[in-house]
């Protein structure tokens, strides 16, 4: 059976509640989730989320591998960043690297579970498939 895990784009944009048989939940996704929550009430229910994915084992929890070829992948892409500029390393939106070293974690630590993450935000986990073999499929095309 494969498996799916949303990216933090998509739980946001699509309003997710219900999550199908298949479905990995990612840490990295809960971090952002329950870092945005608007009150207590809102991260106690990211808390119970967390609770019953860890019990069952469908938590997906990066491990040091992740984050080493997660760390690579981000330096990849700022020497092509470097490469198109011309030499130089233009300097990324506020929060864009942030938000891009979270991707490339989500997508590192979905790989090594051979999960497919959904995402809303194509464009910077097309730049991450580059270097990371990780499925991904546009929010668009999953919830049809």
């Amino acid at each position: 059976m494969p498996h799916y895990t949303y990216d933090t784009s998509t739980v946001i944009s699509r309003g997710v509640i219900s999550l199908p048989d298949s479905f990995l939940l990612s840490a990295v996704v809960l971090l952002e989730l329950m870092a945005s929550a608007k009150d207590a009430s809102q991260q106690k229910v990211y808390e119970k989320l967390y609770r019953d994915y860890r019990s069952d084992n469908s938590l997906i929890i990066p491990v040091a591998e992740d984050w080493l070829l997660a760390s690579k992948v981000l330096y990849w892409l700022g020497q092509g960043r470097r490469r198109s500029a011309g030499g130089r390393l233009l300097r990324l939106k506020p929060g864009a690297s942030q938000r891009m070293a979270l991707d490339a974690l989500l997508a590192t630590s979905a790989r090594r579970w051979k999960a497919t993450v959904i995402t809303e935000n194509w464009d910077d986990f097309k730049a991450v498939q580059r270097y990371c073999d990780v499925r991904i499929i546009r929010g668009s095309d999953f919830f049809k």
